[in-house]
């Protein structure tokens, strides 16, 4: 039961949601859930079907182990690109200061008639 905790934090943390979100989605306490996420729980068909649910998946692709490490690679892909993100931004406004200030050195450095 560990994979299948670990595979429903990382997908938990994939869509960005705390353990209080989910645990009140699923209308447990966060300790309840924390157990379910450190395979403390054992989890009976209708809570795993609730959990699959809750992630769009099918029961099937909850519990199969060949998903995890592939939920791993899309984790560590998508921190990648959000990275890459976040540094083109930082680009696109370090160009926009410069746009700005070469308009205002034109501006300044133009005769007024």
């Amino acid at each position: 039961m560990k994979t299948l905790g670990k595979k429903i934090r990382l997908l938990r943390q994939q869509k960005g949601w705390t353990q209080q979100e989910v645990a009140k989605q699923l209308d447990v306490s966060i300790p309840a859930f924390s157990k379910m996420e450190t395979g403390i729980t054992d989890l009976n068909l209708s809570r795993l079907n609730q959990i699959a649910k809750l992630f769009n998946l099918t029961l099937v692709q909850l519990v199969s182990n060949s998903d995890t490490d592939d939920i791993k690679d899309y984790s560590n892909e998508i921190s990648i690109l959000a990275r890459k993100l976040q540094q083109k931004d930082d680009e696109i406004i370090q160009i926009r200061k410069k746009i700005i200030a070469l308009y205002e050195q034109l501006e300044k450095d133009t005769p007024t008639l």
